[in-house]
């Protein structure tokens, strides 16, 4: 299926690691340019370098995500350079553990501008360009905003944040056709995933307990499935889907999970 999404310019936060970098491998593959945002230097240029060996068109800008300026200033570098943006994927974001007993006020508004702030003001600035070609935008959320975790106020409330904005957009930007959808995840083995399995005792014991409980083949959902999926939101073939949540977790989140015991 050709998913007419060559040469469309697709903006990712955090598209140097992880799922961000998976959907930008994707984008790629399929003939879009990915526009890698990240804070990271050396990392950022590591994942256009890969795109560019496979053969595929890529370009970066450098930025903070919690720093306004940096992002207004990535996003106009962005249009100088390619002139255009037809998508964006909000994706990055830290799981930082502010929770409600031991955390603080501070901690709590800077977990937000972590994790939801930027998502709004990418989405602002890349708006006037999405409104030319009517764009698409993936928010990239957790199940968090829907299971809860425990000892992740912040990023809880991010992730819920996330999910609203995902159908408030929808509604604002139905006059200029722009799609709007969000892809919750729920188990994918992601660097940050990696770190956070091993603070456990014994790591490969809790990713077993975890794995076990995830119905659909008692495995971790690939980067790739994640990819595939937010890449299909972004074409034109998924034309009249807006507003949506789609859960891509092996049915992590809705099925019963006593039946994979």
């Amino acid at each position: 299926m050709d998913l007419e999404l060559k040469d469309k310019v697709v903006v990712v936060t955090g598209g140097d690691k992880g799922i961000g970098n998976g959907i930008c491998n994707t984008l790629a593959a399929e003939g879009a340019i990915p526009v890698i945002i990240g804070r990271t230097e050396p990392d950022v240029i590591k994942a256009v370098e890969f795109i560019k060996e496979q053969g595929g068109h890529c370009f970066h800008a450098l930025a903070e995500l919690t720093d306004p300026k940096q992002c207004e200033k990535a996003i106009n570098n962005v249009i100088d350079r390619l002139g255009r943006i037809d998508g964006l994927v909000n994706n990055a974001g830290l799981n930082d553990g502010v929770s409600l007993e031991h955390g603080s006020y501070e901690d709590f508004m800077e977990s937000l501008r972590r994790n939801v702030a930027h998502y709004y003001w990418m989405a602002h600035l890349c708006l006037p360009e999405l409104k030319k070609g009517k764009g698409s935008i993936v928010n990239i959320g957790s199940k968090v905003s829907v299971t809860g975790q425990g000892n992740t106020s912040g990023y809880a409330a991010g992730n819920g944040g996330r999910n609203a904005l995902t159908r408030e957009w929808a509604i604002e930007l139905l006059p200029y056709g722009i799609r709007v959808n969000a892809l919750i995840v729920a188990e994918s083995f992601t660097p940050q995933y990696a770190k956070w399995i091993k603070g456990f005792p014994d790591p490969e014991q809790r990713l077993k307990q975890i794995t076990e409980k995830i119905p659909l083949e008692n495995r971790m959902t690939t980067v790739e499935e994640i990819a595939d999926t937010v890449t299909f939101l972004l074409s034109p073939r998924s034309s009249h889907t807006t507003g949506q949540l789609l859960f891509v977790d092996g049915g992590y989140v809705h099925l019963d999970r006593a039946i994979s015991n």
